[in-house]
């Protein structure tokens, strides 16, 4: 009868005999949501840690891309600079050939010239002998 009267005040003993403001089963709902909002906190923490770790190895990976990716893009432009010698200096080389070849020409006339003037010499003087 006590504890009608009290519960109706809204009033309730525990298991220990506490006087307590909410029912015991209202209670008993609250302290189970609170074991299980810590065990969601300490999940999201892990959780979280998890997802630090994760940040970072991405990270890590990312910078390991870009400095791959620099590498790459410095020796492609090697590549081209090379090759861009490599033409300049193939320029030039065809440039010596010509000048060369025009060389060769000039040196080829002079000497078929000098054989000539070599000849007309000769036969000046065959022609000089004969006379004497």
């Amino acid at each position: 009868m006590a504890r009608d009267a009290l519960g109706q005040a809204g009033l309730h003993f525990d298991e220990l005999n506490k006087l307590r403001v909410l029912e015991p089963g209202v209670a008993e709902q609250t302290a189970q949501l609170r074991e299980e909002c810590g065990a969601f906190v300490d999940k999201v923490v892990e959780f979280q840690k998890i997802v630090g770790s994760l940040i970072e190895l991405v990270d890590q990976l990312a910078k390991a891309a870009e400095s791959e990716k620099m590498k790459a893009i410095g020796a492609r432009n090697l590549l081209k600079s090379i090759a861009k010698q490599r033409e300049a200096q193939e320029q030039q080389l065809q440039a010596l050939i010509a000048e060369k070849k025009m060389q060769l020409e000039r040196y080829r006339i002079e000497y078929e010239t000098l054989c000539k003037i070599e000849a007309d010499q000769h036969e000046f003087i065959d022609q000089f002998i004969f006379q004497k």
